[in-house]
């Protein structure tokens, strides 16, 4: 098959990552990319995705078994299914001859995730993960002040992932990745993103960790007296809660948070009012989140010790007022501190050590995840073309961010135990 542009895309998985992050960035740049083909199997979903880029009866799928089946008619597979089936289609797209887009994470086990990079180098195959924050002009930015030895050598680091009260509820307590057994450890749902981009910009890998973390809040035994099963069935505390669903989800109401575009679409036909109610009377996110099957933690921290010495501490948590990272890298030439996110400054500023000013950068914020999204985007066509790239994540490099997640989670279980990242 040509690798001239536009690249043909096959979209396994038509959500919100590849139905509109992914889907939506090869209408906005046909020069680069043009979707031929989908397998998805909620039916609103397939129909968007068939308006939106008209494609062919034949070409239109509820399994993507059934469009690996056929012989290969595009250059690559975005592969955006559920966390927990990953793995089949990723191994299937390679072994029928496409290049890969895989979203975070790999896979939900580490067998799996290194049966994913030995696939792609057995086969040749371009094997990319969504690290979609090392595009973000942020986080190059990091990078180029880190690497550039301004802040000499880094003795330690901090960085916190603070995952807002709204988007732990929806994602993690009512969503999709609420329990481990059906999705992956939040550490890895929701921080290899974090990992791979201390790996990234530290250029020297973990050698140990130790983890501790739990589910404190979002449990039966903290519900209100009173609070029912669902929010809309006469909740004594809807005026108050934070969480009150129709709340959440509507920016009609008094005091109503502001809901991303990502949440609402996630509701089941809730493109008015009526229908989000509707929703939320029967669906997942109407649930009080004290009466959900969730069981991933809502806050968990990681000690790591690089080579060389350098100490990092990673917190994540899921109750924060805004959603962002906040970080502090402590060199022995200068500290810097950083903020970014929603509701954030979205600024680095360099505190010198002895004479000299703090120097402030304020990196571009752009779209989806920052700009991140499109930026993998045109470093994944960047890469069907054969061409180098100083951001672009290898597989190999993949599971190395994948590995420490696994090996947090192992630590947390074992009531913060040392372990040893093998190489």
């Amino acid at each position: 098959m040509s690798t001239s542009l536009p690249f043909d895309l096959l979209v396994l998985g038509a959500g919100n990552r590849g139905g509109r992050a992914y889907g939506g960035y090869a209408l906005e740049h046909p020069e680069q990319f043009r979707v031929v083909g989908v397998a998805e199997p909620d039916r609103r979903r397939r129909e968007r995705m068939v308006d939106a880029h008209d494609l062919a009866e034949e070409r239109v799928y509820t399994d993507w078994r059934d469009a690996l089946a056929r012989p290969r008619f595009a250059h690559a597979c975005v592969v955006t299914t559920q966390d927990a089936d990953h793995i089949g289609p990723a191994l299937a797209a390679m072994e029928a001859g496409y290049d890969v887009l895989l979203e975070k994470p790999m896979a939900t086990t580490e067998a799996d995730c290194r049966a994913l990079v030995d696939a792609s180098e057995r086969l040749g195959r371009v094997l990319m993960v969504c690290h979609v924050l090392r595009y973000t002009p942020f986080m190059n930015a990091l990078h180029r002040v880190v690497t550039s030895g301004r802040l000499g050598e880094i003795i330690t680091i901090d960085h916190r992932e603070n995952v807002s009260y709204w988007h732990m509820a929806h994602s993690f307590v009512r969503g999709n990745w609420g329990n481990a057994a059906r999705s992956t450890p939040m550490i890895l749902a929701k921080c290899c993103h974090d990992l791979d981009l201390l790996l990234w910009v530290m250029g020297r890998p973990v050698l140990d960790l130790s983890s501790f973390g739990s589910l404190s809040h979002f449990r039966r035994e903290n519900a209100p007296p009173g609070a029912p099963e669902r929010c809309l069935s006469g909740c004594p505390v809807a005026d108050t809660c934070a969480w009150y669903a129709p709340r959440v989800y509507s920016a009609e109401r008094e005091g109503a948070v502001s809901t991303p575009p990502f949440m609402l679409g996630a509701l089941e036909g809730g493109d008015t009012a009526a229908s989000r109610r509707e929703a939320l009377n029967g669906g997942p996110y109407g649930r009080c989140v004290y009466h959900c099957d969730n069981d991933v933690v809502d806050h968990q921290v990681i000690a790591m010790r690089f080579a060389g010495g350098t100490t990092a501490t990673f917190t994540m948590h899921g109750h924060s007022d805004r959603e962002g990272r906040t970080l502090r890298w402590d060199g022995t030439r200068a500290t810097l501190y950083g903020e970014f996110g929603y509701g954030y400054r979205n600024e680095l500023a360099i505190h010198p050590h002895g004479p000299g000013e703090v120097e402030v950068l304020r990196p571009a914020m752009g779209e989806g995840h920052g700009g991140g999204d499109a930026g993998i985007m045109a470093d994944f066509a960047a890469a069907l073309r054969g061409e180098p790239s100083v951001r672009r994540t290898t597989a190999r490099a993949s599971l190395a961010s994948h590995a420490l997640a696994f090996a947090a989670e192992r630590s947390r279980l074992a009531g913060g135990e040392r372990v040893t990242i093998e190489p």
